[in-house]
């Protein structure tokens, strides 16, 4: 009995500790959930804020542009409080560019005081139009009722108890005016409470194919040229909860990413309501459900066979089926052979791979390093694997890009799998997913996510412009973390990854040239990857590919002291080369910092152009960005 009792105690007592552990985080969170809310509404008050005569420039522009597009505000309304439509209405009342209408459908609310509000706002206002929809047909069909009623050349599509900034269609106006041709415009959002306190600013990357599969990354303010929803349909019934994304994907297909255009502002307040997705996205568990259909039919259109799955807080992962026919691969993995982690790496490669019918590993190491591996019993055996195919070279300064191009051009396959003999296989299927993802139309690369042994994240992407050249995204956060918004584990697309794990097309590396031989040391992967990026290739992240990285355990560190003076020539490369491309990287906001360590925290200050600043340089000058990287120097 007393035994028993003792494990009672031990259970009682070890399930307090955890009960503890859990309230101690939720309250850690909650505190740097308040404390980053705080800083967001500073950073407002420093960088938001429109003064009045701001708002006299912005009004004297906008009389000097050659074209004054009409913007429809789509906005479906069903038994939303009176005082929030009220307010929905007000702020668009408020905007500063006037060549507006607003197209309201009530989808036969029952709430009181509905009918007689949106009917006074109708006579009050000839720009804003009203119809009563004589029976309920939920969101879709009462968003397309309310488009029915829109002349305008494009839609902005708002819900009934959200807010425009006073801003929202100046901006977009003038990206319209800048870009006559662009088909999608989409800016960054926040979500405001029912006291009006502004927080949780989404500040997003530029049009992200990749991201787009994984989440509604378009979503608020999200502004259409109105005959491409006409085009495609409009909203379909049946996708209720996301018919917005299930609209923007099949309108995407429709265009090209250079008419798709991100304004890095914050333009869209979303009202966090308890029975809102802005305050939880289970609160319409069937939105989720409406948005994996939408994934998978978009990727059916597009001839890709897939399945969508969920992921962490409710967002999506596309899981990609292998071609009949695999391609071959080789895995190049320039060596010393000079660490015991090498050979458990390699092993790795050859016996956790399920992959094994389709590659080639292509070892590139010194003649005198060769010869040393062959005396050592366990990389001998690896030498000696029929998959293996060593390439010497006598040079005795090494060079990563001189071994990588060797390699290249020693190998067979048609896909180039480069990785570090530091790296060690967690996901059997590692290759297969780098391929799946590298045989889509348009996709010239990819990359994996890298773990360091611990199990804190070492490598997720790499963000242009951080410390003045790059660096790896999400470094030292704990496996699992989500990050801003998903971006730690959602799939998607970057500017670079690095070449510790990259899967390139071979045509697509031979027509860039390889890997840049005069960085024989660092930021050759990033040289590499901006330049098939300037192709109009993509390069795609996923977290579905898992590694461990040893890193430095082989070849030493950058910055040790044999090695700092090369580093600082290849440094000093990268940055001529490159430099309106570094402090511009389209799949990271401008809002965002570029200071080591507070990636993805708020930059202060934000390195948009000052809107006063923009105004004068004249109209030829947009804000907004698409997914293209700026030319290269010179």
């Amino acid at each position: 009995m007393f035994h028993v009792e003792r494990g009672l105690t031990r259970i009682k007592w070890t399930l307090a500790r955890a009960i503890r552990r859990i309230l101690f985080r939720s309250r850690r969170l909650l505190a740097h959930s308040r404390l980053a809310s705080r800083q967001y509404r500073l950073w407002i008050k420093r960088y938001g804020v429109i003064s009045p005569t701001l708002r006299d420039t912005m009004r004297a522009e906008i009389a000097t542009w050659p074209a004054h597009p009409t913007i429809s505000v789509i906005m479906p309304s069903y038994n939303i409080d009176p005082k929030w439509i009220e307010q929905a209405i007000e702020s668009v009342r408020r905007q500063i560019y006037p060549h507006w209408e607003l197209c309201i459908s009530d989808d036969a609310s029952t709430l009181p005081g509905i009918r007689p509000l949106l009917e006074r706002f109708a006579a009050d206002d000839s720009r804003i139009r009203v119809t009563f929809r004589d029976e309920n047909g939920h969101i879709s069909e009462n968003s397309n009722t309310a488009v029915a009623l829109a002349s305008g050349e494009y839609a902005a599509l708002m819900d009934a108890d959200d807010l425009l900034s006073e801003d929202a269609l100046f901006w977009v106006a003038r990206e319209i005016a800048a870009h006559p041709d662009v088909d999608l415009l989409f800016s960054d959002e926040d979500k405001i409470d029912r006291t009006g306190k502004h927080f949780g600013p989404y500040f997003k990357s530029a049009w992200n194919p990749a991201l787009m599969l994984s989440q509604n990354a378009f979503s608020h303010l999200g502004v259409f040229r109105r005959s491409l929803v006409q085009e495609v349909g409009g909203f379909r019934k049946g996708f209720e909860g996301s018919q917005d994304y299930d609209l923007v994907l099949r309108c995407a297909e429709r265009t090209t990413p250079d008419r798709i255009r991100h304004i890095p502002r914050v333009l869209y307040h979303w009202r966090a309501l308890p029975d809102s997705t802005a305050s939880s996205a289970s609160a319409k568990s069937y939105a989720w459900e409406a948005g994996r259909r939408a994934i998978a039919e978009h990727l059916q259109r597009l001839g890709v066979s897939a399945q969508v799955k969920p992921t962490l807080q409710s967002y999506y992962q596309v899981e990609y089926d292998n071609p009949t026919t695999m391609p071959l691969v080789s895995v190049i993995v320039p060596t010393t052979f000079s660490s015991g982690i090498t050979a458990t790496c390699l092993a790795s490669v050859l016996t956790k791979s399920s992959s094994k019918n389709f590659f080639q590993l292509v070892l590139v190491a010194h003649v005198d390093r060769v010869d040393a591996a062959r005396r050592n019993d366990i990389l001998a055996k690896i030498l000696k694997h029929p998959r293996v195919r060593v390439v010497e070279y006598e040079d005795r300064a090494f060079n990563f890009s001189r071994v990588s191009n060797l390699g290249a051009r020693s190998s067979d396959g048609s896909m180039l799998c480069f990785l570090n003999d530091d790296v060690e296989v967690i996901s059997k299927d590692w290759l297969d997913q780098l391929v799946v993802r590298a045989s889509l139309e348009g996709v010239g690369a990819v990359g994996s996510m890298l773990y360091y042994p611990s199990n804190a994240i070492q490598h997720a992407g790499v963000i242009l412009g951080v410390d003045g050249i790059a660096d790896h995204a999400w470094k030292h956060w704990p496996r699992g973390s989500a990050g801003y918004f998903g971006r730690a584990i959602l799939e998607q697309d970057l500017t670079c990854v690095t070449a510790a794990c990259m899967l390139v097309r071979r045509e697509v590396f031979q027509a860039v040239g390889g890997f840049d031989e005069s960085l024989p040391i660092a930021f050759n992967d990033v040289d590499l990857c901006i330049k098939i990026r300037q192709t109009g290739a993509r390069i795609v992240w996923t977290s579905s590919v898992e590694m461990y990285h040893h890193e430095s355990l082989t070849l030493g560190r950058h910055d040790s002291p044999v090695r700092r003076n090369q580093f600082r020539r290849d440094v000093a490369v990268i940055q001529t080369r490159w430099r309106d491309v570094l402090g511009a990287d389209p799949c990271y906001n401008p809002n965002l910092s570029l200071k080591a360590g507070a990636t993805f925290s708020l930059a202060w200050p934000p390195r948009v152009l000052d809107p006063s600043e923009l105004i004068s340089s004249g109209i030829t000058m947009g804000m907004s960005r698409t997914s293209r990287l700026p030319a290269r120097n010179g």
